[in-house]
């Protein structure tokens, strides 16, 4: 299931994917528009894989400002962690994105890259796994593995093609 937070979802993109790679079981996408909406189609359906772009989107727009961060912080920890109990209990595989913005604060000099993830601990700690995805140059995509408990960081290149993920040209 993909749950599209956004309107970003293409499914012609899906469906060349799924081409490539022989994919013959059922697809489903879901647009979510509320927070509480996007909670109730992750549980709606049986299935092996659960994608969420973008995990925090729609936490940015209900909540807004920092009048609302202790409410914006506490539902999305409730989110991720019904999101880590279908990971537990039923084998599901999680997959969510995430958005950055740009440090405003004094760090940003000494930062190679002035970027940080939105959502702050809650987000990092509900994850076990955290990659940061970034443009090279050309077609080229970096993936670097930022935080996990089993792999060293470490960075790959990739490309993007119209059939999907494939190797860096060079």
């Amino acid at each position: 299931m993909y749950i599209d937070t956004e309107g970003t979802f293409r499914p012609e993109r899906l469906l060349a994917v799924a081409e490539r790679w022989v994919i013959t079981h059922q697809l489903m996408k879901a647009t979510s528009s509320t927070n509480t909406h996007t909670l109730s189609l992750s549980l709606c359906v049986r299935y092996a894989l659960l994608i969420v772009d973008s995990a925090t989107a729609l936490y940015r727009t209900d909540y807004s400002g920092r009048g609302e961060l202790s409410a914006r912080q506490g539902h999305l920890g409730r989110f991720l962690r019904m999101l880590l109990r279908l990971a537990d209990e039923f084998g599901v595989a999680v997959v969510i994105t995430n958005q950055v913005v740009a440090q405003v604060d004094g760090a940003a000099m000494f930062s190679a890259d002035p970027k940080k993830p939105i959502g702050g601990n809650i987000m990092a700690h509900a994850s076990t796994t955290r990659l940061y995805l970034r443009k090279g140059r050309g077609e080229t995509r970096i993936c670097k593995i930022y935080d996990s408990p089993c792999l060293p960081e470490a960075e790959a290149m990739f490309a993007i093609n119209a059939d999907g993920v494939g190797d860096a040209k060079d």
